[in-house]
């Protein structure tokens, strides 16, 4: 089973731009959010304390087939459930390889999206402020 220190090393070991924060201290069931961004986007998050929902970005496409194949994923823990999915590590313990590979394919949809406003000369400061 992934434990927290697994994911956050996973997470960090994507690229060397990505950056971890506990973004949410001021919330009283908040504060143990770790999250991680890349280009100062989230694409990762999960209380340090409770795995039973890791959340990661998501190809909206790709939600309804995952959430069928896989009986540990579900709605994203305080996140938008058509972009985000959920994932119980704690049920998915003979899985790691698929929460891996969907942690991973979490950071190239935030790449692509920076990647798109970039050729279209928006910088990723104006897209943070709205």
């Amino acid at each position: 089973m992934m434990n927290v220190e697994d994911l956050r090393s996973y997470c960090l070991s994507l690229d060397t731009d990505v950056v971890e924060k506990f973004p949410f201290t001021a919330f009283k069931y908040a504060k143990d959010v770790l999250v991680f961004y890349i280009s100062g986007h989230m694409f990762c998050y999960f209380d340090i304390n409770d795995l039973s929902n890791v959340t990661v970005k998501c190809d909206p496409d790709s939600i309804p087939e995952l959430e069928e194949h896989y009986d540990w994923i579900s709605k994203p823990y305080n996140g938008n459930a058509k972009y985000w999915i959920g994932m119980d590590a704690y049920r998915a313990d003979n899985e790691q390889f698929a929460q891996k590979e969907l942690i991973l394919l979490s950071w190239p949809i935030q790449c692509l999206v920076l990647f798109r406003f970039s050729i279209f000369g928006v910088s990723s400061n104006s897209l943070r402020s709205s």
